[in-house]
């Protein structure tokens, strides 16, 4: 699984002119699934992402999470981050996952990120054409690959 991780003051994925979900401060996390993930992938990544501290404290320095900040997160599927491009300009999705892979193990981690932060997650609709805005605070823009755990 691949996933960019935004802090935002705030982010929405609109889908055919209609706003399906809307966060304030907290991250957008997009996410690629490819066919080799598997639930391991997922609770890496949930744990990972809901202590990943992105957040300033009372001295300026990113030591908080968004569990410390009450924050609320929204998670877009995002197949093009498995992108191959060596060869030509166009490129190739040949790695990105299919559906009947990539639907449950979203839909997993996106349950799996509301039950650790505690709150709902917003999320966009797998395969749709989305609109997502944001507004990335500092920016801070942090990429993982849970195949590069270490």
């Amino acid at each position: 699984m691949r996933a960019v991780i935004q802090r935002v003051s705030q982010a929405s994925v609109t889908i055919d002119g209609e706003v399906k979900s809307a966060i304030g401060w907290g991250l957008l996390i997009l996410i690629g699934i490819c066919d080799d993930d598997e639930k391991d992938d997922v609770d890496w990544l949930v744990k990972k992402i809901a202590n990943l501290r992105v957040f300033d404290d009372e001295n300026g320095v990113m030591n908080r999470s968004v569990l410390d900040i009450g924050g609320e997160a929204l998670v877009v599927s995002q197949f093009t981050l498995f992108a191959s491009y060596k060869k030509g300009n166009r490129p190739s999705w040949f790695r990105a996952g299919s559906h009947e892979h990539s639907i449950p193990l979203y839909e997993t981690f996106c349950t799996q990120l509301s039950e650790a932060i505690g709150k709902p997650v917003g999320t966009g609709e797998f395969g749709a054409d989305m609109k997502v805005e944001l507004l990335n605070d500092g920016p801070v823009t942090i990429c993982m690959d849970t195949k590069n755990k270490e």
